[in-house]
């Protein structure tokens, strides 16, 4: 050889007796070489071949990595419920990938120096951790006794997670612990490849039993288990064949969470076309019109807060000169206190012969409403007005106040018997008045004084009164849509509105003597 000969202060061998081992590292003539018993070529060279045989590991990492923040990306972009099984699985494989990239010397190398005392403890902890973000993707779907067996693995995970993280900084080593961590993956592993694997327990403990998901499952917890036992066994250490099955488990997985995700989408549209007919079936049970009564404007408002609501209005005309007018607000919201709306509609036809006597009436419509409310119940108002006898009559059943503007003051008119559903027998006062010219009646739900502002103050009884006595010379129309308006801004614009409203206001004018029809 030409050339000064410069022998690395190290030379790396495994076992002396086997010459395959060895490995020097020296200097010729400015170049790092290195000798190896199939002889000597550049350290160069030696560093690509390190490199290329970590490719594939590098490769995969970077795979779930992307795969792992994509998942998490589109779960914040669809703020539904049922995206928890995005999150974990996002949060599950972007840690695996983490760590497989921070194993691998040539990807970990691209960081800074000072990062490098902190990467056996990097591995060691995303290792403690990966556990507990794959139990919850599990938990997401899993159903009956197998989610209860789940919320146990989780401590279980979360346990383990704890002590092993501690130990990661307290131990001798990181890694000290890790024994333990196989035995809680072991028994992770088992119970949840055991029901994926065998399709009747799939079937009755799996939200989407898929047999895919199943094959994933067997795949990645055999490699697993394998790795888990080589510390136990001594078995022969496959690097690649981990990260396959995970990429294996993680497509199979892919696989379930899109199609759940398509299936929650199909049966979420399944419901609102649904709740669009049940929405289109309430309206057709509500007047279209209100009715022409001599002397009489009558403006109504109804606004629920969900597609379908439990309040309910109705007008009972008998002739041009006399109507009742109900209202109704079913306890709770949505589907089932619209149903009972629509049991009031009904039962509200067979009481109109009783239209005149208020008591009568609701007495009439508590008892076919009984028995058939499941626990609920409704409160209920009902005004008779009779412009020809100049004559009113009011009662309610543990309803808001009638609200009667007469001779230029307020008054609040309560005659409240049971609300419907406490009792079957139950009896209701009525309060006799005598409209004349210029008075003003307002007949409302709940939902118009219950709404909260952003400190929790309700809108009240007090600004209620105050919106009326200031609408004086305001048409019926015109007080409905100040009150309406004077509701949303008193609630905050983030907030949606908390309850159904519904309110009827009915002025009275000038009171003729109707003449022969």
């Amino acid at each position: 050889m030409r050339g000064p000969l410069m022998l690395s202060s190290h030379a790396r061998c495994t076992r002396v007796s086997d010459v395959r081992h060895l490995r020097l590292t020296f200097r010729m003539g400015g170049a790092m070489l290195i000798w190896h018993p199939q002889g000597v070529r550049p350290l160069q060279d030696h560093v690509l071949s390190i490199t290329r045989n970590e490719v594939g590991g590098i490769v995969l990492a970077t795979i779930f990595l992307f795969i792992g923040l994509a998942a998490c990306c589109l779960a914040a972009i669809r703020p539904r419920r049922g995206v928890g099984i995005l999150v974990w699985l996002g949060i599950f494989t972007a840690m695996y990938g983490g760590r497989i990239w921070t194993v691998m010397p040539a990807a970990f190398g691209v960081l800074p120096r000072s990062i490098g005392p902190s990467r056996p403890y990097l591995i060691a902890i995303l290792t403690y951790l990966m556990p507990i973000p794959a139990v919850l993707f599990w938990a997401e779907l899993s159903l009956g006794r197998l989610r209860s067996l789940v919320r146990v693995l989780l401590l279980l995970a979360c346990g383990a997670g704890a002590v092993g993280v501690c130990s990661a900084f307290i131990a001798p080593s990181p890694f000290s612990f890790m024994p333990y961590n196989n035995v809680v993956a072991i028994c992770i592993l088992l119970p949840l490849g055991l029901v994926s694997a065998v399709p009747s327990l799939a079937k009755r403990y799996l939200v989407i039993p898929s047999r895919i998901l199943a094959l994933g499952t067997l795949v990645l917890a055999a490699a697993a288990l394998y790795t888990n036992l080589t510390v136990f066994l001594g078995l022969p250490v496959y690097v690649a064949a981990e990260p396959l099955a995970f990429a294996v488990f993680i497509l199979s997985l892919g696989f379930v969470a899109v199609e759940k995700i398509f299936a929650d989408e199909r049966r979420l549209l399944s419901i609102e076309n649904e709740l669009a007919i049940a929405r289109e079936i309430q309206n057709s049970i509500l007047p279209t019109d209100v009715p022409t009564i001599r002397d009489v404007r009558i403006s109504a408002a109804y606004r629920p807060m969900t597609a379908v609501a439990g309040d309910f209005y109705e007008f009972i005309p008998v002739d041009k000169n006399r109507a009742g007018f109900l209202i109704a607000d079913v306890s709770g919201h949505g589907v089932p206190a619209a149903l009972i709306a629509a049991m009031i509609k009904m039962a509200a036809q067979s009481v109109i012969a009783l239209a005149d006597r208020p008591a009568e009436l609701l007495s009439g419509l508590n008892r076919m409403l009984s028995g058939q409310l499941r626990g609920q119940f409704v409160s209920a108002a009902y005004l008779w007005l009779d412009t020809e006898k100049k004559r009113a009559a009011y009662s309610a059943a543990g309803h808001p106040p009638l609200l009667h503007w007469h001779g230029g003051e307020l008054e609040r008119i309560e005659s409240n018997g049971l609300l419907f559903g406490v009792a079957g027998d139950s009896e209701y006062p009525v309060k006799e008045l005598s409209p004349n010219p210029g008075d003003r009646f307002l007949l409302y739900t709940d939902g118009v004084t219950e709404p909260e502002n952003s400190s929790g103050d309700s809108f009240g009884d007090s600004r209620l009164e105050q919106v009326v006595r200031g609408s004086e010379s305001c048409s019926p129309s015109e007080l409905s849509d100040r009150l309406l308006s004077e509701i949303r801004r008193w609630q905050p614009a983030s907030r949606a509105q908390q309850d159904d409203i519904t309110l009827i206001v009915i002025d009275v004018g000038e009171l003729t003597k109707a003449g022969p029809s």
